[in-house]
């Protein structure tokens, strides 16, 4: 006996079919309306089993249990999106700070240096305070992803 049943109303099966047949929305959010649409136990619902689902979208059963319970818990607008990842490290640099950071790799290197080290590179940023610490393994990854190199010339 499933412990999370989903009844849809006209307007969220209607906006999950308009969704699906307009194709612009993201490929996960598509797949979650497909499957909210097979497991909907309403009137007008479809009444799939989990394994017809499952075989139908190539999804295992557990997911489409969590499907059901986010439905049921969450409401329909929360199932569709994607949770925010907490785990994330904010990032050391935004655009300015990175701008910043490759002005100054392009810049002449301090009196007694032929060329910036990151180490320097990374004091650099401190002492100008644009962020308040950072190692130099971030100003290397940071400068990687731009086609400059350390000291421009």
């Amino acid at each position: 006996m499933k412990k999370y049943i989903v009844t849809m109303t006209a307007e969220e099966r209607a906006h999950l079919h308009g969704l699906i047949s307009k194709g612009k929305a993201a490929a996960h959010k598509q797949r979650r309306a497909r499957i909210l649409l097979k497991t909907d136990q309403g009137e007008q619902g479809e009444h799939w089993t989990d394994d017809k689902i499952r075989d139908a979208f190539d999804v295992n059963v557990a997911t489409i249990e969590r499907l059901r319970k986010q439905f049921v818990e969450e409401g329909f607008e929360a199932t569709l999106q994607r949770k925010v990842q907490k785990n994330r490290k904010a990032k050391r640099f935004d655009g300015r700070a990175e701008a910043r950071l490759v002005a100054e790799a392009c810049s002449k290197p301090p009196d007694g240096r032929k060329r910036w080290t990151l180490k320097l590179l990374a004091d650099r940023m401190v002492a100008l305070e644009i962020v308040d610490g950072v190692c130099p393994e971030t100003v290397r990854q940071t400068l990687k992803k731009t086609p400059s190199s350390r000291g421009c010339g």
